[in-house]
């Protein structure tokens, strides 16, 4: 526990000098900052004066009483303490706010467990928050994926992340996800949340670029009371809200440098702190950060931090455009089909001939999201028993039949002045060597020649450009 009292202000205001001592003594040795008065005043000038994440309050003190403190205790985690019938008093404070309450006597080797079911609850609340003002709804802590042939080597990948995640019982390293606009980043790290060791914790979800400028800190890292004009309470961070749990850093290379830095912190050291702060506060959340950009490109033009891009970079993984899923992308309409139509209570459906045809000659843009709200509206506006996608129609008449396994855009043409060859050659070798990260032999599979004919490419590009 010593790690998760670390850092932590914690008030203790009890007439009993000895007991005082005892909880002193007890919550330093597990790291916590401790103030310990012995008077209802005191406790409320403290309160009013230093910032506490914790308060320890007797309910009978000799200038009043201890659950009066609490309505003073804006965004501090109160713990009443009371003596053999003093349950209705422990209640009544329930009721005011308190988070829990011990009776006395009680044994000092029970504060750890109390103080971290008062932080999962905070953390909680504070997570809720989080969502409620970001999207209006709870969100899920797990979407179904299809995980079709087109997603065979991502998967793999993931499931090495878990497998490596579940021999560890801390300090999870970082996962990056990169993919374009739409191909489902979210999706993926809510489920690589929910298939991991840290299931039943919080999952908190950040998108990066809606987070306003000036408040991007103390959203992120939490503020002490005092820190700014606003600031009237002390209030935890995401970092701290998934404590124990994931935090979600949805395009994080919308983060100033300044942000990147503290994040950076965080991820390698496992501390933050708050605005406003004098003290360093451990923390253990298992970062998942997406990004719609290349960040080793945001790195070469400097616009993010290279030694975050290689601490992010340890678990890298490439979601791919639908573009490239053609082998799938019709079983896949089918599944978010399939999804859709239970959720608004539709028997079973089916697509029409055309309705494939469009749906495998369209180019995907918006990815996978834009094939959802494609197949929700056709859910609500066409007939659910033979979706034929007709906002999909080609305007030089209707899609034609596109060849299983076709790469080829069906609306492409011949330009008038001609076409280079050579040139196209040249281009789909680049390509080819791009997808495999360098690997000539990998560009070999993927174009179906032998890897001397790769080099023989290069080789007589590079012969051409000396001349």
């Amino acid at each position: 526990m010593k790690a998760f009292l670390s850092g932590r202000d914690i008030l203790v205001v009890d007439d009993e000098a000895l007991l005082r001592k005892r909880l002193a003594r007890f919550l330093e040795s597990e790291g916590a900052s401790v103030v310990a008065v012995s008077t209802f005043e005191e406790g409320r000038r403290a309160l009013e004066s230093l910032p506490f994440d914790y308060a320890l309050l007797d309910v009978h003190l000799p200038d009043g009483l201890g659950i009066d403190l609490i309505e003073r205790a804006k965004g501090v985690s109160c713990i009443t303490m009371t003596a053999d019938g003093g349950v209705e008093l422990a209640v009544e404070a329930i009721k005011r706010g308190a988070a829990d309450y011990l009776v006395k006597p009680f044994d000092v080797q029970e504060l750890p467990l109390i103080l971290s079911r008062c932080a999962s609850a905070r953390k909680s609340k504070r997570s809720r928050d989080h969502r409620m003002k970001a999207s209006g709804e709870a969100g899920s802590e797990g979407e179904a994926l299809y995980f079709g042939d087109g997603l065979k080597e991502l998967k793999e990948q993931l499931d090495c992340v878990l497998a490596a995640d579940r021999r560890l019982s801390s300090r999870l390293p970082p996962v990056l996800l990169e993919g374009e606009t739409g191909t489902g980043k979210t999706t993926f790290a809510r489920w690589l949340h929910a298939q991991g060791p840290r299931k039943g914790e919080e999952l908190v979800v950040v998108n990066c670029a809606a987070l306003p400028e000036n408040l991007a800190e103390s959203e992120l890292f939490g503020h002490e009371k005092g820190a700014f004009t606003d600031a009237k309470e002390k209030r935890i961070g995401l970092f701290e809200a998934a404590d124990g749990g994931t935090l979600f850093l949805d395009e994080i290379a919308s983060l100033s440098p300044a942000l990147q830095t503290k994040a950076l912190v965080a991820i390698e050291e496992g501390k933050i702190r708050r605005v406003g702060g004098v003290r360093e506060i451990m923390v253990d959340a298992r970062v998942i950060a997406a990004s719609n950009r290349d960040l080793e490109e945001l790195v070469g033009e400097g616009a993010f931090r290279e030694d975050l891009f290689h601490r992010l970079n340890l678990l890298r993984a490439r979601i791919p455009p639908l573009r490239e899923r053609t082998s799938d992308l019709l079983e896949l309409a089918e599944h978010l089909a399939s999804g859709l139509a239970h959720r608004y209570g539709l028997g079973e459906i089916t697509i029409s001939e055309a309705g494939r045809s469009r749906l495998l000659t369209h180019d995907w843009p918006g990815n996978i999201r834009e094939l959802s709200h494609e197949i929700e509206r056709a859910l609500i506006l066409g007939n659910p028993g033979d979706l034929d996608f007709p906002a999909l129609a080609r305007p030089d008449g209707e899609n034609e039949q596109r060849p299983e396994g076709d790469w080829l855009v069906p609306q492409w043409r011949f330009p008038e002045d001609g076409f280079d060859l050579e040139r196209a050659i040249d281009r789909l070798v680049d390509i080819a060597i791009e997808q495999a990260r360098g690997n000539v032999s990998q560009a070999a599979r993927y174009l179906g020649v032998p890897r001397d004919y790769i080099r023989y490419r290069i080789r007589k590009r590079r012969e051409g450009a000396g001349k």
